[in-house]
């Protein structure tokens, strides 16, 4: 085992006054002072933007060593990939970004690689089996989420809250029942979530279902979903706190 890198996952940054997004904000700064590397992903789908300008200038002034990757490359169109190159030189100078495609894990040993060497040396924080400090709750949610997120409109994923309400292992049954709600702001959200009949709905379900399954290897996984209104919750500083608690 050549060491141990700990990856802190920063929230997307948005260009935006709402509450919600300069929560964020916070966030993906205080996380870029208390890091010892940076690792700056670059979408190869997607041609850089203001958003990517405004990330790069903090990263920039951060003066903490930085590994850039473009992510993708396996779908990426040549016109983007190339502009996304351009892009980061142009930002960070005579610098040849890392191509990757996480996916079809191409090009991730040679990122491992060049994170390593700027990595400084110290003790494991972590067991050697230790792969997340995520909780459980969490980790579910991200599941449901993801699944939600998949298929819908631009708009309506930022406004999916998942709340995992309960979790009951039955060692004895090797059975295990989760609770959780999906929350909306408004009415017509909820029915697009739902769906006719309840077809998206179950979708979700049942997709989420079988991922949470490998975390519960050898048991079987009950999954009830409900979703709810929660009339402007990303403006609510108090729901917030609690979802993006330290």
């Amino acid at each position: 085992q050549r060491g141990q890198l700990v990856f802190t996952d920063t929230p997307g940054y948005h260009l935006s006054d709402k509450i919600i997004n300069k929560k964020m904000q916070d966030i993906t700064l205080s996380s870029l002072k208390d890091s010892d590397i940076i690792l700056y992903l670059v979408d190869g789908t997607r041609i850089a933007g203001k958003e990517e300008e405004a990330i790069a200038e903090l990263i920039k002034k951060a003066s903490t060593p930085v590994t850039i990757a473009i992510n993708k490359v396996d779908i990426a169109e040549k016109e983007t990939l190339s502009e996304n190159i351009k892009f980061v030189r142009g930002q960070f100078g005579d610098v040849t970004p890392l191509l990757i495609s996480a996916k079809l894990d191409e090009g991730v040993d040679e990122l491992l690689i060049a994170l390593f060497k700027e990595a400084k040396e110290g003790e494991l924080l972590y067991d050697k089996d230790t792969y997340t400090d995520q909780t459980l709750e969490f980790r579910i949610s991200e599941i449901i989420r993801e699944k939600a997120m998949e298929g819908l409109q631009d708009e309506l994923p930022h406004v999916i809250l998942v709340d995992v309400q309960d979790i009951e292992y039955s060692p004895e049954r090797n059975h295990v029942w989760i609770r959780a709600f999906i929350n909306v702001e408004r009415d017509g959200q909820k029915g697009f979530l739902v769906g006719k009949r309840g077809d998206n709905i179950k979708r979700i379900g049942s997709e989420a279902r079988s991922e949470i399954k490998e975390i519960f290897p050898g048991c079987t996984v009950r999954l009830d979903l409900q979703v709810k209104v929660l009339d402007k919750w990303r403006t609510n500083p108090n729901m917030l706190n609690k979802i993006f608690k330290p």
